[in-house]
């Protein structure tokens, strides 16, 4: 009896531990290092690529130079058919749809996969991108373009970086690596950030064609998701890459745990 009940709890912990806390998967030393090394350059080219965008939003010259003359153009390519299509990418990636989307996908992953942590990770990432867009267009305060050429609703929040477009990034380029980072044919990998890629560009588009944002506003939400995107390669990679037979203490192994 004794070993029944101090078996029930016992197995309540694994099946906690298995979901929440477990995720490994094995590779070479080489294999991981590079890892490192791609979260490494995505972070520092991501953050670079920031200070530069952002000291040309701020100084009204440089890169933001071209804001006025995209936005220009993109005024000439107005239409009945391609608005609509640009409302309905606004709204799949706006507060409203994205979210939804985000829900979904974690929960129905979490409760499906053996394991919750790659949705976690999801959920974590998109968190950390609502709050830095936030805190850092209250901190620059940059302006948007014309409200009376807004086709959408007026919006008169502040402009840098894009919410849209950062969070429409940080789902695809994160969503995409947790998932085909544990496949072993790399040219699906391939295809599916090129997938992604052309998913950023009309996130992007949409927003500009509509008169909602600048180019540097984009570019600026672009960069700040390579920073996401490398940090989640960096947290995963540590929590997750493991080389036949390094022992961790307190961790049940995927031999042990099984597969999702």
């Amino acid at each position: 009896m004794a070993e029944a009940q101090t078996g029930k709890p016992q197995g309540r912990w694994r099946t906690f531990h298995e979901k929440f806390v477990v995720e490994e998967r094995y590779m070479t030393a080489t294999a991981r290092r590079n890892l490192y090394r791609i979260a490494v350059v995505l972070m520092i080219t991501g953050a670079a690529l920031f200070v530069v965008i952002l000291a040309s939003v701020l100084q009204h010259g440089g890169i933001s130079g071209a804001d006025e003359p995209v936005r220009v153009w993109l005024l000439t390519l107005r239409g009945e058919p391609a608005t609509t299509i640009m409302i309905i990418l606004a709204i799949v990636f706006g507060p409203i749809g994205l979210p939804i989307i985000v829900l979904i996908v974690t929960v129905a992953w979490g409760l499906l996969a053996k394991h919750a942590w790659r949705p976690m990770l999801l959920a974590g990432a998109m968190l950390t991108g609502v709050i830095l867009a936030q805190v850092i267009g209250r901190i620059v305060e940059r302006h948007r373009p014309p409200v009376d050429l807004m086709l959408f609703g007026a919006d008169t929040t502040f402009s840098f970086p894009s919410g849209h477009v950062l969070g429409a990034c940080d789902f695809l380029l994160v969503t995409t690596y947790l998932v085909f980072s544990r496949r072993k044919n790399p040219k699906t990998a391939v295809v599916a950030f090129i997938v992604a890629v052309i998913g950023m560009f009309f996130a992007a588009i949409s927003r500009l064609y509509l008169g909602y944002h600048w180019l540097t506003d984009a570019l600026g939400a672009f960069s700040i998701s390579l920073v996401v995107l490398g940090a989640v390669i960096a947290l995963d990679t540590w929590r997750t890459a493991r080389i036949p037979g390094e022992q961790i203490t307190g961790t049940l192994s995927t031999a042990d745990a099984g597969q999702d």
